[in-house]
């Protein structure tokens, strides 16, 4: 039978039915919703107990959780209050010993070293010249085998004079090197070399600069290309002291 609006009842159930449906149909959906929303918190709650502090029977719930930085103490809000600046216990002081080396004088260049060492043992006897090439010293020795005289030389740097007994076979009061770049006084030659002649002199004379190719201070150096260099003294004093014939013994000590 139709109803007041041309609607029969069986329509009107119809139409109940259908929303029954939808409410059905929307506690379905409602249901999914709090099941996903559960799922979520589910999903949240494990990252954050991944990503928090491991507790467990042996570590209390507040381990390694900073307190806020308004109770810190200090500037420093990482340290604590046990921990104050100057309260350190001091231990053993290290103390580097520095020691300065002893300041020697400096060596003026025009001084020559003093020589003191005695004439050697088995050096022959009477009037003689002798000369120590490992000491580069010389003796003037008189016929009473007294020492007159003795000093520093430079002998040669290349060593090529023998040891032995020698005589005096030349003597020049001005002569020039065998490489002619030098000038010398006061030669008294005693051994044929390979190149030239070796005797005693002064310190050579460069011919380039008109200066003296050593100071004194380097007596007792060898310094020179095979002849023996004294000081101009000592060198005046065995040009006298020599002449033709006197021996002149070489030693090593």
């Amino acid at each position: 039978m139709a109803g007041r609006y041309g609607v029969s009842s069986g329509s009107a159930t119809r139409h109940s039915s259908r929303r029954r449906s939808r409410v059905r149909r929307r506690s379905r959906f409602h249901g999914v919703r709090v099941t996903v929303l559960s799922c979520s918190l589910a999903v949240t709650a494990g990252v954050f107990a991944l990503a928090g502090t491991a507790t467990g029977p042996d570590v209390p719930a507040s381990a390694g959780v900073l307190p806020p930085l308004s109770e810190r103490d200090g500037d420093d809000a990482s340290r604590g209050t046990d921990r104050v600046p100057g309260t350190k216990t001091a231990g053993p002081v290290m103390v580097k010993v520095v020691v300065e080396p002893p300041v020697e004088a400096p060596v003026d260049p025009n001084v020559k070293p003093v020589a003191d060492a005695a004439l050697p043992a088995g050096s022959g006897t009477g009037h003689r010249v002798v000369f120590d090439i490992t000491q580069q010293q010389v003796w003037l020795v008189d016929a009473d085998d007294a020492v007159v005289r003795t000093y520093f030389v430079s002998g040669s740097r290349y060593d090529q004079l023998p040891t032995g007994t020698f005589d005096v076979f030349s003597k020049s009061r001005d002569t020039v090197s065998w490489h002619g770049t030098e000038t010398m006084e006061y030669m008294v030659r005693f051994f044929r070399g390979e190149n030239s002649n070796i005797g005693f002199h002064d310190l050579p004379v460069s011919t380039a600069t008109g200066a003296e190719v050593q100071t004194l201070s380097q007596l007792g150096l060898p310094l020179s290309d095979g002849c023996i260099r004294q000081d101009l003294e000592d060198a005046v004093a065995l040009w006298e002291h020599t002449e033709v014939g006197t021996p002149v013994v070489v030693v090593r000590t």
